[in-house]
Order: structure tokens, then sequence, then C-alpha cells
């Protein structure tokens, strides 16, 4: 959530064939950048602050991360509402 162009994030673990699971980064941006920021952007942004293989796989933009009644953000309810996602092709044979 440091990026400039990024109002909230999350990341959650989505299956994967090799390594049972990866992490997929849940991005909102700031009003003025959606539609504007890439997910080359955030994993540029991200390489030099992260380990290499704690990078997303992937970058999903969300209009908002769901919350819990307390204002907490909601991954339970993140990873339902991604229960069907699966990584990209590529994804799954570079890690």
């Amino acid at each position: 959530m440091a990026h400039p162009k990024v109002m909230e994030a999350a990341v959650i673990a989505v299956p994967h064939p090799k390594w049972q699971e990866r992490p997929v980064a849940c991005v909102v941006p700031l009003p003025q950048f959606r539609g504007e920021l890439t997910k080359e952007e955030i994993l540029e942004f991200l390489k030099d602050r992260v380990a290499k293989w704690w990078l997303p796989d992937d970058v999903l933009f969300l209009e908002a991360v769901p919350k819990t009644s307390v204002g907490k953000f909601n991954k339970r309810a993140l990873r339902e509402q991604l229960k069907d996602y699966s990584l990209p092709a590529q994804s799954v044979q570079s890690v």
C-alpha cells in the first residue's frame, strides 16, 4: 500500500499446481489512477522491497477490498470472491 497510486491492497494465497499456493495482490488504485495503474508497475515497485519468492504471481485490480464490520480487510471474503480464480499459465510455469 506504499505505492503512491494505490488506495488499498491485500494479498491472498491462491492454489498453485507446483507450490501448493502462491500470492496474488488485490489492489485498489486511487480514483485518478483507475485504468492507468498496471501489474508491471506494481511488481516493479515491489521487486526491491520484498524477497523474489514473495512477489505476487498476479495483480488483480478491484473496486474495493471487502471489509469486516469494524473496517478491517476481510481476507476470508476476498478468498471467497476469488475462489474460482486461476493463476495465468505463465505464472504457473515460471515460479
